[in-house]
């Protein structure tokens, strides 16, 4: 079990940035598709991922309240959020409605490592577990009793198809993603497998267990199915799309402008295709601020988790100073604690993707000065710091 809590963690590690859930109105117009009516749904800062339509009023997804990951529920006609459980010893991950059921499904990593695939009661939230020796990572069901779904086995991903009743699963393939769906208007399972540095996308049809090869999509995972066959992938603030029958290559569907949108990840859309559901992580300007709001406090702790742990800091745009957040913390560390009036003032201020460009004053001990300093932004932490003194 040691192995498999060491592996684990990171995944769900790497996501724990502030992510939050958009809820967008899709229509498609000619060959074209617009996406309007943006609201972001979880607005919680905090870690907000993996939403799924419950049925076409209903998303569930994983939100974090006190320290803990629960399933939340949001009405869409309404605009309001409840939970549909609480777990104070654990977090979930991955809700799904149960085909054929009014319950719910996710993955539950619980404090002492202990990690199952559990049933939710809708109303009552009461669980229980659904498949004993199998630490299900990202599920996706094919019907009422099969699941397939990346299991951790020996610190690796492995495709695994699951009888429920008999509580049976069928090992197939290394080396697999965390995006399952089920292929509109057919009876097979979109699973992605990783190729060298490459990603692709694959079907299996878990009766038969067959498998054959869809696309390649590169250095990205995460992708859903419109109801007509087109393939969506994600990457940074695009959406592309792409129908294996009928397109010769990718092409546009969305490119988003609102810069509250970075990185998106996890995609979906309802039976309908008439809503998308996304994740994106908040705007580097916010852990930027978070940054120097710290910084001004001298609260050394929440400075230091704004960076990433191989955050490189350089001078005269590439001269590396230093790398890595243990070096940060004997840098910062005595001058927070000798240095009474230290302040930050952001002068001005650009964004460009994923970097921050700030034109600050820092005075120290009485003295003033100008700096430019350019902040890169990844996973919702500061990888990369740069300074360019005036």
């Amino acid at each position: 079990m040691k192995k498999l809590i060491l592996f684990f963690l990171p995944l769900f590690a790497l996501a724990q940035a502030n992510t939050e859930v958009h809820l967008f109105d899709i229509k498609k117009n000619g060959k074209d598709w617009e996406v309007s009516n943006g609201k972001n749904i979880s607005n919680n800062k905090a870690y907000d991922n993996q939403p799924h339509f419950y049925d076409n009023n209903t998303i569930v997804f994983s939100s974090t309240r006190n320290k803990q990951t629960d399933i939340a529920k949001y009405n869409i006609r309404t605009g309001k959020i409840s939970f549909i459980n609480n777990t104070p010893n654990g977090g979930e991950y991955s809700p799904q409605r149960i085909p054929g059921s009014k319950n719910i499904s996710a993955v539950r990593l619980d404090k002492d490592g202990k990690q199952l695939f559990y049933e939710y009661d809708f109303t009552s939230g009461k669980h229980k577990t659904l498949i004993n020796d199998l630490v299900v990572a990202y599920p996706v069901w094919f019907d009422n009793n099969t699941l397939v779904s990346s299991a951790i086995v020996n610190d690796s991903l492995e495709l695994n198809v699951t009888n429920i009743k008999t509580q049976k699963s069928i090992p197939l393939i290394k080396n697999v993603g965390r995006s399952f769906h089920k292929i509109p208007n057919t009876e097979l399972i979109s699973y992605i497998k990783k190729s060298g540095q490459t990603w692709q996308v694959w079907s299996l049809n878990p009766k038969t267990l067959e498998k054959k090869s869809i696309t390649n999509i590169m250095e990205n995972q995460d992708i859903c199915w419109l109801p007509d066959g087109t393939l969506l992938i994600s990457s940074k603030n695009v959406i592309f799309k792409y129908h294996p029958k009928k397109d010769q290559g990718w092409s546009l569907f969305h490119q988003f402008t609102n810069e509250e949108i970075n990185n998106i990840s996890r995609i979906t859309v309802n039976k309908d295709a008439t809503q998308l559901a996304i994740v994106a992580e908040e705007s580097p300007k916010h852990v930027v601020q978070k940054q120097i709001e710290a910084y001004n406090n001298r609260d050394l702790k929440s400075f230091l988790a704004t960076f990433s742990d191989n955050v490189k800091v350089y001078t005269y745009l590439d001269k590396l100073n230093y790398e890595g957040k243990k070096k940060m913390k004997l840098v910062y560390g005595p001058m927070f604690k000798s240095v009474k009036d230290l302040n930050c003032k952001t002068l001005t201020r650009i964004i460009k993707g994923n970097k921050v460009i700030d034109e600050e004053q820092i005075t120290v001990n009485g003295k003033s000065f100008k700096t430019v300093a350019i902040y890169e932004v990844n996973n919702g932490k500061i990888t990369t710091l740069r300074f360019l003194r005036q």
